[in-house]
């Protein structure tokens, strides 16, 4: 259950950037707005899943780059910051969405089948030199 929630908040925050080939060059831009390191945090409120899992995911021209490799994310974000996702891991799946704000974010999520559910947040993290 544990994987499967990593997933959820990879695709949650996955869905922080996967953008659409056709965007005109000024959405483009503003997706990519949206590129960085982030953290995110997914809190289950409702199921029998893990309380709260953190996460760090980097987008990359509207693309998101999980640090680990063992689940697959796919989504998109939208120029307005809106985004969906799903993220897969051992058989089993999760959808979530909301919106990516500046350099913040929350959402929802929910398994596949249901059993759990709850919330995410994201917050980009600056680069410290």
């Amino acid at each position: 259950m544990q994987k499967v929630l990593r997933s959820i908040i990879v695709v949650t925050l996955a869905a922080l950037g996967l953008a659409s080939a056709s965007l005109s060059s000024n959405a483009a831009s503003r997706v990519r707005a949206f590129d960085g390191d982030w953290s995110v945090v997914i809190y289950t409120l409702q199921g029998d899943c893990n309380r709260a899992l953190r996460y760090s995911l980097r987008i990359v021209n509207g693309r998101v780059e999980p640090e680990e490799q063992n689940y697959r994310a796919a989504g998109a974000v939208a120029p307005n910051g809106s985004v969906r996702v799903v993220v897969a891991e051992g058989g089993r799946s999760a959808n979530g969405s909301g919106r990516l704000v500046g350099n913040s974010g929350r959402g929802s999520w929910r398994t596949d089948t249901g059993e759990c559910s709850g919330q995410w947040t994201a917050v980009r993290r600056v680069a410290e030199y």
